[in-house]
């Protein structure tokens, strides 16, 4: 097994289980509104975002977290290939959306904050050093299409 090949187990063995992701992970797109409140500008049709709580307990952003996630983890299954797998999305997020391409980053440093918090001891520096390259992968393919 490859060093690429490796990141992929690592990466996907942390985000999904039998196919579902890790109930965890499902928070780091509400914690990324909260931690860059600047994020929400681009979900106010999605209700009340006046507090974490608020956030927390929107079930607008809950589904759009989850629908997030399942991209990401499905992204990751064609990892030889990120641009590819996020051509459409990063179509989508740069034309439609006009969402600023630093918010992919910011939403995969969240994501890796979770895994380590939720994953304490196992979330080592190996695994964290080849997620946080999955991460920046992921967000480079997402920013591809401003480029």
């Amino acid at each position: 097994m490859d060093a690429g090949q490796v990141e992929k187990a690592q990466s996907l063995e942390l985000l999904t289980g039998t196919d579902s992701l890790c109930p965890s992970v499902l928070f780091s797109p509400l914690r990324l509104l909260v931690v860059y409140p600047w994020t929400q500008r681009f979900f106010q049709s999605f209700g009340d975002l006046s507090s974490a709580d608020a956030i927390m307990g929107n079930s607008k952003v809950k589904a759009h977290g989850k629908k997030v996630l399942n991209s990401f983890s499905d992204g990751l299954k064609n990892i030889d290939d990120l641009k590819g797998a996020f051509a459409k999305l990063s179509e989508l997020h740069c034309d439609k959306l006009h969402v600023d391409p630093e918010n992919f980053r910011l939403l995969g440093n969240v994501l890796v904050c979770v895994l380590a918090h939720h994953f304490g001891h196992e979330f080592n520096p190996q695994v964290q050093a080849a997620f946080q390259k999955v991460v920046a992968g992921v967000a480079s393919a997402l920013a591809h299409r401003y480029h």
